[in-house]
């Protein structure tokens, strides 16, 4: 509900926008191609991961890499653009006062909120969608438009859910595995997930309908700097000493996708050098 009103701000004539639904238009056919392939592999198209230095788990040999050679050019691109400018970035972005930097992940966060409210819906967590919206209600106004997480202190934790975990509790399989330029691991259903939440993103749509689409690409650049500066020794420990650095960081991204869509504890498994799942 909190998302519809949202979105019922933003006007026919806006809506009307030629590019708008230019771009919409492109990534909902983006979005239903991708679902087409969106299937479980076969036993003769597994694979396994090579590298023995991290954890593996029994779900390894069920990841579906048939371009294997093309995904890790482009993984050579991404690891290449994160030692030269997001790595630098992060570092100069954690030197920043913690309450700036805390401030700064709260409003994204915040942010998200009506869309992991709109998952927990489509996933039938209806309790977990009302905090959702009481958390977004009370960060929005007395956390100050959310650089505060007040709800937090009252016991409104933040919990995370996306369209592709939605797509998952639906049934629908991985598909193969994909690496994205820039913004790094993902799978088919997971693709059609980012797509499917920048076409639907309230605060997104926004944007492009007042003329500042500039402002969607700064908060995605914001947010990966943001959560690039969290997890800048473990993603450094992962590429220093894994034996395969593609298959530790492709073992590492199902990994935690399962955990996300299990609701499971994540904290013990490797962070992700990515932009985003969920298109933030």
């Amino acid at each position: 509900m909190l998302y519809l009103l949202i979105y019922s701000n933003i006007t026919l004539d806006h809506i009307s926008s030629l590019n708008m639904l230019k771009n919409k238009f492109y990534l909902i056919i983006l979005f239903l191609s991708f679902l087409c392939f969106s299937v479980n592999a076969t036993d003769s198209d597994k694979v396994s991961t090579t590298s023995d230095e991290y954890e593996t788990t029994p779900f390894e040999d069920e990841i579906y890499d048939p371009f294997e050679p093309l995904n890790r050019a482009i993984f050579g691109f991404n690891v290449a653009a994160d030692r030269v400018i997001l790595e630098p970035v992060a570092k100069g972005y954690k030197k920043l006062p913690a309450p700036v930097q805390t401030g700064v992940s709260n409003f994204l966060s915040n942010l998200r909120t009506p869309l992991v409210a709109v998952n927990q819906l489509l996933q039938g967590q209806g309790k977990n969608a009302a905090e959702s919206t009481g958390r977004f209600l009370i960060n929005s106004t007395a956390g100050v438009f959310g650089l505060v997480d007040v709800a937090d202190k009252i016991g409104l934790e933040e919990k995370e859910e996306d369209f592709g975990q939605t797509f998952a509790k639906w049934g629908l399989g991985d598909g193969f595995y994909i690496v994205l330029p820039i913004f790094g691991p993902s799978n088919v259903r997971d693709t059609a997930g980012m797509a499917l939440t920048y076409v639907t993103d309230p605060f997104n749509a926004y944007l492009v309908s007042e003329g500042e689409a500039w402002a969607v690409p700064l908060r995605t650049a914001t947010n990966a700097v943001d959560q690039r500066s969290k997890i800048i020794d473990e993603v450094n420990a992962l590429r220093d000493n894994a034996v395969d650095y593609y298959a530790a960081v492709r073992s590492s991204y199902y990994q935690n996708r399962k955990a996300a869509i299990d609701n499971v504890d994540d904290s013990e498994l490797t962070p992700l050098p990515l932009i985003s799942i969920e298109f933030e």
